[in-house]
């Protein structure tokens, strides 16, 4: 058995992530913690096995700051008519099955992915989707990681193929890259210039129509067979949270 991660690495990110989306870990060594045990304890050091103290960190991050699952709640309140669900409301039976991999790495930066673009990618692995499988969308943005270009290239997911893979049974998809939109700066442009309201983070608003959640910032989709694996992809549990943050792993039996 392989696991391979898909998980990007959290990290201080303010040198090339813009203010609003960066992430902060303090890291506290063990002196640091050798003077909080004798802060709280009065323990001083002729009574630690090494004169030195626990290490810690102390993370600030939106839960959408790394690797993580959206849940219904991030899209609209609602979704299909009903209370839309927080991420501590998703099934774990929709964060475990068989994988998927759809390679759309010859699509141009700002384009949207069709449902043509979908049926096409599965018509070459020759794959038929069945119920709850986890559909992974590979663009191979994560090369872009580390730089500001992360947030503003790459291709996205249109609306109507998000609708076409939830008609087909899929409650979870992912795809490597910051969002699952085509870029945001890309929509911005579009909908002001055409005066349309269907046009910015139109794929996301599928989910007040219909529920389904999204796996974004995956990584190292390239190592993965087009499909026969399991992807396990479990968030954190936010109270009423709109995203959790994802160790998520891909599972390849020998």
């Amino acid at each position: 058995m392989r696991i391979i991660d898909l998980s990007d690495t959290l990290q201080n990110d303010k040198s090339w992530a813009p203010w609003w989306a960066s992430n902060s870990v303090t890291y506290q060594d063990h002196k640091f913690g050798r003077f909080a045990i004798w802060l709280l304890f009065g323990i001083t050091p002729k009574y630690l096995r090494n004169k030195l103290g626990w290490a810690n960190d102390v993370i600030k991050l939106s839960t959408h700051g790394t690797t993580h699952m959206d849940a219904p709640w991030h899209y609209a309140p609602t979704s299909g008519g009903k209370p839309a669900k927080t991420i501590d409301q998703v099934p774990l039976e929709w964060c475990y099955g068989d994988g998927v991999v759809l390679d759309m790495r010859h699509k141009e930066d700002g384009s949207a992915i069709t449902v043509e673009d979908v049926k096409l990618a599965l018509e070459k692995i020759d794959y038929q989707l069945k119920p709850f499988d986890i559909v992974l969308i590979q663009i191979g943005n994560d090369r872009r990681l580390g730089t500001p270009e992360y947030f503003t290239h790459g291709c996205g997911v249109s609306a109507e193929a998000t609708h076409w893979l939830i008609d087909q049974d899929i409650k979870v998809m992912g795809i490597d890259s910051w969002g699952w939109d085509v870029p945001l700066p890309v929509q911005a442009k579009q909908a002001k210039a055409t005066g349309r309201k269907d046009v910015f983070w139109a794929a996301h608003f599928v989910g007040i129509d219909k529920e389904y959640c999204q796996l974004e910032r995956l990584v190292n989709l390239e190592q993965l067979p087009p499909h026969s694996f399991k992807v396990a992809a479990f968030p954190l549990k936010v109270k009423n949270g709109s995203a959790g943050p994802a160790r998520v792993v891909a599972i390849i039996e020998s």
